[in-house]
């Protein structure tokens, strides 16, 4: 039972109604005890000092916009209706909100002279002296209360601001000290990438030139220069991302040309180079749509479906399609759908083939990359390359990043096939 009532406070605090009490309150509440106040020490026989008290205890309400015009109101009716409450509080929102050395102690005195002088003045008797100073004493208490009080919680909400501010500025700190890990070891990796990976290229560039060189046999002297261009171009590459890794800011770097944007123009190249039985169906230009990023990703999205094709479907035809579609699935940042997919102009259905480029001619959403390959060739000598299973796992973060998705499956012939969807608002 307890815990039940401890749930349902917890959501009443919640809701609309908590968050109105908690501003309402405030304000209202202090109202309140100083109506409550006059009532209680005039009664209602007394209509002037009810009245000022009434009226000075209503004026508590514009307190915390007129801090000192309020408190000064409130001090007619301490001195006519022997009411606190009022010039209390309104000494205490002073301190609180209007603090000044100054301006408080002359407040301070006007609430002593106001509690200490009677109403009316004929009353004051001169003599009376141990009744005069247990009076003062009482007033200077009434006094000293509320601004003690209104310092304490001004006090209090500054050190809490600088907590605050001290609190970003660590986390500010950290995130910088995050920041200066990731670039020692983004230079970490840079310098390992060419230490290991440039050694052995330079290598098969070397070798392949010799090769060139020293043949009679015109085939092997065109694999030998395809090898030595592969190879530059691989050097070239790491030269760039290496510049990337080294730089402070990778996607900074990218941005200002240091990683290299290979876009669908360079497809053609890319598949004329594979050493595979590649049949190219483009059905859009490119550089047609001006996204760059999603035209890079739809060629890391062939180099890496041809790259497989090599390792793991030695002999194998391959289709390479590039179509334009009218709307992507989209995902959100945890990986969930977003959106709806309608008819692409290309894909799987062979019947569209050739409505590819009235397809471009069309307002595109997005970008569709097909790669499906045949089963492999039982005669051809599969390469013992070594494979992880990573770069599926990449192209699918790629997508993912981007806005698209990326589908990899096994075919019923025994191939396989890669289908990527990136939208252009990604680029």
């Amino acid at each position: 039972m307890v815990a039940r009532g401890a749930v349902a406070w917890r959501a009443l605090e919640r809701g609309a109604l908590g968050r109105w009490l908690r501003k309402v309150a405030p304000v209202v509440v202090p109202v309140l005890l100083a109506i409550a106040d006059a009532v209680l020490v005039n009664g209602l026989e007394l209509a002037l000092e009810l009245g000022v008290s009434v009226v000075a205890a209503t004026a508590l309400l514009l307190r915390r916009r007129f801090p000192l015009l309020v408190f000064l109101f409130t001090l007619p009716g301490l001195y006519i209706g022997y009411i606190w409450f009022a010039p209390m509080i309104g000494l205490y929102t002073l301190a609180a909100r209007r603090p000044g050395r100054a301006r408080l102690g002359i407040c301070a005195v006007l609430l002593i002279a106001a509690h200490f002088f009677p109403y009316p003045m004929s009353d004051f008797e001169l003599t009376a002296y141990r009744e005069n100073t247990l009076v003062l004493i009482d007033a200077c208490v009434t006094s000293a209360a509320p601004i003690a009080l209104g310092l304490l919680v001004r006090t209090r909400r500054e050190l809490a601001s600088r907590v605050e501010d001290l609190t970003r500025s660590l986390r500010r700190e950290d995130r910088l000290l995050a920041d200066r890990v990731k670039t020692t070891e983004r230079a970490r990796l840079a310098r390992e990438m060419h230490d290991v990976v440039a050694h052995q290229v330079s290598l098969i560039s070397l070798q392949a030139g010799a090769v060139q060189v020293s043949t009679a046999d015109e085939a092997a002297r065109a694999g030998a220069r395809t090898i030595r261009e592969l190879s530059v171009r691989t050097l070239e590459e790491l030269r760039h991302m290496v510049g990337v890794l080294r730089a402070d800011g990778g996607e900074a770097a990218e941005a200002r040309g240091l990683a290299p944007q290979p876009d669908l123009e360079e497809l053609p190249r890319l598949i004329e180079m594979s050493a595979l039985d590649v049949t190219y169906e483009r059905g859009v230009v490119a550089g047609a749509s001006g996204a760059k990023t999603v035209e890079r990703a739809a060629f890391r999205t062939v180099q890496e479906a041809l790259t497989n094709v090599r390792k793991h479907a030695p002999g194998a035809r391959v289709r390479v399609r590039v179509d334009p579609v009218d709307t992507v699935d989209t995902v959100d940042t945890v990986g969930g759908e977003r959106g709806a997919r309608t008819g692409p102009a290309g894909g799987a259905d062979a019947g569209r083939a050739d409505t590819g480029g009235a397809d471009a001619g069309r307002a595109a959403q997005g970008l569709r990359v097909e790669i499906r390959n045949g089963p492999p060739d039982a005669t051809a000598t599969a390469p013992a390359l070594p494979g992880g299973g990573h770069g599926l796992v990449g192209l699918r973060e790629r997508a993912q990043s981007l806005g698209g998705t990326l589908e990899a499956r096994h075919t019923s012939d025994g191939g396989f096939v890669v289908r990527a969807e990136f939208p252009y608002g990604a680029g």
